[in-house]
């Protein structure tokens, strides 16, 4: 029994560790996400991101490069996108190249890494956007539309389980910059995180449970393997949380280990663009169907693209084992932990809000 206790206390300590390190990105996202709905009209999202069409994926995969958010801080804004328009393909391209890079993770890339993995990192996370995107769109046909959100080119306010909120919709009536931006945080504050704010906890249990049960350790073993080394990165990665910033000094101090660059880029790729605390809430927002081929892209991109990387540094004469610098830790900080408590409470009252307004 204690034992038992002692597991279940590391679980929630392992999930609690991994909401400080998401929630600032997490509420990053909603800002995001209800500036979107602010400043960009549901028609123009539809136009340009809507359907299955290529454009709206090479758009959206473009968009998401340049944005500092990590797989949990994605996915407010992914919702809110997918909520005025946007179709599958497309959101699930944005899903992939937010996470996978951003201003920030190149910066740290050329600082810890090296300067060909800083160019490499962000052009092989586009490609991965469009591939996935391009495969989510082609078996959209054979997914049952998602509860969650409209399909595009429905209307564009949050109606959830039958009930509309007023605050989702924008109003057609002329407003100025303040109010619209108002209307988009209310938005992302209230109807988006009471969607989405409860898919994400389980998640976060269920990424504490990872946390304990899987050793990171157990790379080491495989270091000297080039392939089961990549296995191994993905088998890990694609579960646990890690944004694309915080996966830099963790993929130095394993190629410090012997991890061929290639591994690394498995590791940069998959661990951002995938976890268990938003694969949930991605199953929702895309559907099932569309969550499995989103998750299979990630994973052969990434393998392939590890093993092209390490034949272009053999290719280039760079040693494979000794291609980095020296690691560099990271700790949270209070203004994390505190980001972790005001996210719970916006939460629990979004959801507290939406059960009244339900009732």
């Amino acid at each position: 029994m204690n034992e038992f206790i002692a597991i279940l206390i590391s679980v929630f300590v392992a999930s609690w560790h991994v909401l400080v390190e998401a929630a600032p990105w997490m509420l990053l996202g909603f800002v995001v996400a209800g500036l979107f709905r602010a400043l960009l009209p549901g028609d123009m999202i539809a136009k340009h991101m809507g359907g299955r069409g290529i454009k709206g994926i090479v758009k959206a995969s473009a968009l998401g490069i340049p944005v500092p958010l990590c797989s949990c801080g994605v996915l407010p804004a992914a919702a809110g996108l997918r909520k005025q328009g946007a179709g599958r393909g497309p959101v699930a391209s944005f899903l992939i190249s937010t996470p996978e890079t951003g201003v920030d993770s190149i910066a740290v890339t050329y600082a810890l890494l090296d300067p060909l993995m800083t160019v490499i990192r962000p052009l092989v996370s586009f490609v991965t956007a469009i591939a996935a995107g391009v495969s989510v769109a082609f078996f959209e046909r054979f997914e049952k539309p998602s509860a969650v959100v409209p399909e595009a080119g429905q209307a564009t306010g949050s109606c959830c389980g039958g009930t509309c909120s007023s605050s989702a919709a924008i109003p057609e009536v002329p407003q100025s910059f303040i109010e619209k931006v108002r209307g988009g945080l209310r938005f992302a504050f209230s109807d988006l995180l009471a969607d989405i704010g409860k898919w994400f906890f389980l998640g976060l249990l269920l990424a504490g449970c990872i946390s304990v049960f899987v050793s990171p350790d157990m790379l080491q073993l495989v270091a000297g393997n080039e392939f089961l080394s990549m296995l191994m990165m993905l088998a890990i990665s694609v579960p646990l949380y890690v944004c694309a910033t915080a996966s830099t000094p963790v993929a130095a101090a394993l190629a410090l280990k012997g991890i061929s660059p290639g591994a690394a880029l498995v590791f940069l790729l998959a661990g951002p663009a995938t976890n268990a605390a938003s694969l949930t809430v991605i199953s929702r927002m895309l559907g099932k169907a569309s969550t499995a081929v989103y998750l299979v892209s990630i994973m052969v991109m990434s393998l392939v693209a590890g093993i092209l990387v390490n034949r272009l540094y053999r290719f280039l004469g760079l040693d494979l084992t000794g291609w980095v610098g020296r690691p560099v830790h990271t700790e949270p900080s209070l203004m994390a932990m505190a980001a972790a408590v005001v996210l719970i409470l916006l939460t629990l009252r979004a959801m507290l809000f939406k059960g009244r307004a339900e009732h």
